[in-house]
C-alpha cells in the first residue's frame, strides 16, 4: 500500500514540475500521459483524484499565477491578536484540539507516562505516518520512503522524548482514515494533541483559522498575534507544526505569491492548495 502511494505520488509530483516548465505550451493530455509512463484514462483518472482538478484546470494557469490569484482574491480575514494559544479543549474547523504550553525545558522531558501508538497508512496524499495518544493525533508526516519513515519517527521521538512509543496501525487506522480519508479534507470531528511553546501555540491557532481555499501570508500570521516584527520566527514556528494539513500550515504562502516552503514537498501543498480552491469553488456555486 505505501509503496502504490509513494510511486502515485512521486508520478503526480513529477508531472506537476512538467506542467510548471511547459505550461506555456499547454501540453496535451496524450503528451502528459506519456511523460508520466500511463494510458491518457489511467493518468487523467490519477491526476484528478490527487489533485482535485483534471490536468486541463490545472493548465490554465500556471502555479505562480493561481498562487497570486489565491492570494488576491481568497486571502483569509485573520483577527487582529489572538487569544493566547488554543483553548484546551476547543473547537475549530470541527477539530477538538487538546494542547499544552511548555518551556523549552519542559518540551525536551515531554511525554513522560504516555504512550503513542504510530502506524504508516496509504492515503489521497501518499504514504502518511500517524502517531495518536490517548488524547488523539500527536503527529501526522508524509513518509513515501523507508528514510522518511525513520525520520517521521526520529522526529516524534524528538517531540515526545519521554513517552513510550509503540508501532500498531490498528491503533492508528481509524485516526488516520478520519484524517485523509479525503483529499485534504477531515471526515468528520477529530482530536489532536500537540504541544509547544505559548508562541508555537498562537501561531498554530492563527493556522487554524485560516478557512480552507484561503491563504494568508506569514506576515499576516504574525500581525494577528499581535507580534508583527516576528516573520521568522512564525516561518519556524510553522515549520514545526507536528500535525500537517489538520492544522493547515500549507495555507501560508509568501507575500510575493509564491508558494514559498513546505515540508512534505512544494508539489504536495500545491495538490491540498488546488483541490481546496476547487472544493470550495463547487460549495459557491461556481
Amino acid at each position: 500500500m505505501a509503496e502504490s502511494a509513494a510511486a502515485d505520488y512521486e508520478r503526480v509530483a513529477r508531472t506537476i514540475r512538467y506542467l510548471d516548465a511547459h505550461w506555456r505550451d499547454q501540453p496535451s493530455l496524450a503528451a502528459l500521459a506519456r511523460h508520466a509512463g500511463l494510458s491518457e484514462s489511467h493518468f487523467q483518472r490519477l491526476f484528478t483524484r490527487w489533485v482535485g482538478i483534471s490536468p486541463k484546470r490545472f493548465l490554465q494557469h500556471s502555479t505562480a499565477q493561481f498562487a497570486r490569484a489565491l492570494l488576491r482574491e481568497h486571502r483569509a480575514a485573520l483577527p487582529t491578536t489572538l487569544d493566547a494559544g488554543l483553548s484546551n479543549p476547543s473547537r475549530l474547523h470541527e477539530l477538538i484540539v487538546h494542547a499544552e504550553a511548555m518551556t523549552p525545558g519542559q518540551l525536551k522531558r515531554g511525554g513522560a507516562g504516555v504512550e503513542i501508538a504510530w502506524g504508516v497508512h496509504d492515503s489521497p496524499l501518499g504514504a502518511a505516518f500517524v502517531a495518536v495518544t490517548p488524547l488523539g493525533i500527536c503527529s501526522l508526516q508524509f513518509a513515501d520512503s523507508a528514510a522518511e519513515r525513520r525520520a517521521a519517527r526520529e522526529r516524534l521521538r524528538d517531540e515526545w522524548p519521554a513517552s513510550v512509543l509503540v508501532e500498531s496501525t490498528a491503533r492508528t487506522r481509524r485516526a488516520a482514515r478520519a484524517a485523509l480519508g479525503t483529499l485534504g479534507a477531515p471526515n468528520g470531528p477529530l482530536a489532536l494533541h500537540v504541544h509547544g511553546t505559548n508562541f508555537q501555540l498562537k501561531v498554530w491557532s492563527a493556522l487554524l483559522r485560516i478557512a480552507p481555499g484561503s491563504v494568508t501570508t506569514y506576515e499576516e500570521v504574525a500581525g494577528s498575534i499581535g507580534q508583527p516584527r516576528a516573520v521568522r520566527a512564525v516561518g519556524s514556528a510553522v515549520g514545526r507544526n507536528p500535525v500537517s494539513v489538520l492544522i493547515p500550515c500549507h495555507r501560508v504562502i509568501r507575500k510575493s505569491g509564491e508558494l514559498g516552503g513546505y515540508a512534505w514537498g512544494l508539489e504536495r501543498k500545491e495538490v491540498l492548495l488546488r483541490a481546496e480552491d476547487s472544493r470550495r469553488q463547487t460549495e459557491d456555486g461556481r
